[in-house]
């Protein structure tokens, strides 16, 4: 599943985004619904799926331990599920590629499993952090073992029985969280687990749709295992990180005006919209309606001078992946932005607030990188002829990030390493170049 890493962008300065499209399917909610999928009993019929690297490594996952999929197809797979104890061991060790939510995730699921499974993933996946996962499912039994690093391979033996465990998470995560419900689906008795702060529920709500019961006070969440998942139809909902970046580029874009259709704005994904709105943003949410049990919304985004903001902490959860985008957006603003409580993009695809501060340091804005955040003052954006080649380090956020950020450009921008796009975003280059970026893809 590793992706090559010889494509790289082309941004000429200048330029806006109009028009109107829908944006690939939520990546979050395509890896979840292949997996509760698989374990429910009939059949599932999804649409909307993302058919990037990351989500595809997850359903080859599933093919590879007996689950008849077909599919993708323009974004349509129907999963024959097999229930929850119908998973056959693999052959050999599964590679999920690039995608750490496939890797933490399927941690937790396969610990309650009756064979071994190895897990692995290319250079990118085995330097990032798995100990936040394996820790707690070992407080519930597993058995898992890691690099003497904490870092992947995954191998996962299995054990007698796993047993419910009531868990406060130590940051927010939701790939944390999940992992542990996961677990609990096929461990004695009741799981509990407790946020310190609200982060993405597509975990909870999709157990739902299947028929699996859940229960929610605040910012505790419990399920007791045992039960059953039940095949349904999904419609997966455009993915609103994605829809980010366009978000981004016809806010600081002057003539922009862009419409994004059926965008997920599940509450604990919108932080993209409060941060941006609060820096001066003109986006309008259009025709709120739900969709496979998601709130979804049209996103109509014309250009609006920006204002730098400290960014509020309780926003920080909400906008984890978008970040990137966010820090373009920073770049463009008037004045100071300031970001803290956002440790965890240090771990992500990439280092994220050193990744991007060095970029934005070779377009000539003022960036200073802080061991949980960044501080952005907005100034001219330049070019890298003089700097050199902004290096995306395989991040596909950061790579579209700053492909945005040819719009305000003074000169050309050269992004390498790009190739990770196609993890969640595939077509990016060809729908930016038809909505009025001036990018190039290269290969090289």
């Amino acid at each position: 599943m590793t992706t090559t890493t010889n494509l790289q962008y082309q941004m000429t300065p200048g330029g806006a985004l109009t028009g109107r499209w829908r944006v690939p399917g939520d990546k979050s909610i395509s890896h979840r619904a292949i997996m509760l999928a698989a374990i429910a009993e009939g059949e599932t019929r999804i649409s909307g799926f993302l058919e990037g690297a990351d989500a595809l490594a997850t359903l080859a996952v599933f093919r590879q331990l007996g689950v008849n999929i077909d599919g993708p197809d323009g974004g349509l797979v129907r999963v024959r599920g097999v229930g929850m104890r119908g998973l056959q061991a693999p052959a050999e060790a599964l590679d999920l590629g690039n995608s750490g939510t496939s890797m933490r995730l399927l941690a937790g699921l396969f610990a309650g499993q009756t064979f071994p499974v190895t897990l692995t993933g290319d250079v990118s996946l085995s330097r990032r952090p798995m100990r936040r996962v394996t820790e707690p499912l070992a407080l519930m039994g597993a058995q898992i073992a890691t690099t003497a690093d904490g870092t992947a391979p995954l191998v996962i033996t299995p054990t007698a029985q796993l047993k419910g465990v009531d868990y406060a998470l130590p940051v927010a995560s939701a790939q944390v969280k999940s992992s542990v419900l996961l677990a609990g689906l096929y461990a004695n008795g009741e799981t509990c687990v407790t946020e310190p702060a609200r982060t993405r529920d597509h975990t909870e709500r999709m157990l739902t749709t299947f028929g699996y019961s859940i229960r929610r006070q605040g910012l505790r969440v419990c399920l007791t295992g045992g039960g059953r998942l039940s095949g349904c139809r999904l419609t997966i909902p455009a993915d609103i990180s994605s829809a980010a970046f366009f978000m981004v580029g016809a806010s600081i874009a002057p003539g922009s005006d862009v419409l994004l259709e059926e965008v997920g704005i599940n509450p604990t994904r919108v932080g993209i919209v409060n941060i941006l709105r609060a820096m001066g943003a003109d986006i309008e949410l259009i025709d709120r309606r739900t969709v496979g049990g998601e709130p979804v919304a049209d996103i109509r985004v014309c250009y609006a001078p920006l204002k730098g903001i400290q960014i509020p902490v309780d926003q920080v959860p909400l906008a984890i992946d978008e970040f990137p985008a966010i820090f373009i957006a920073a770049a463009c603003a008037e004045g100071e932005t300031i970001l803290t409580g956002a440790a965890e993009l240090r771990v992500k695809e990439s280092d994220r607030i050193a990744v991007m501060a060095n970029g934005l340091a070779q377009l000539g804005i003022d960036a200073e990188p802080r061991p949980d955040g960044i501080r952005i003052i907005g100034g001219q954006l330049g070019s890298t002829a003089a700097t050199g080649a902004i290096d995306a380090h395989g991040d596909h956020r950061v790579a579209m990030a700053f492909a945005m950020a040819g719009l305000r450009a003074s000169g050309i921008i050269e992004i390498h390493d790009c190739a990770n796009v196609e993890t969640s975003f595939p077509g990016f280059a060809t729908l930016a170049a038809n909505s009025g970026l001036n990018i190039v893809e290269q290969r090289v």
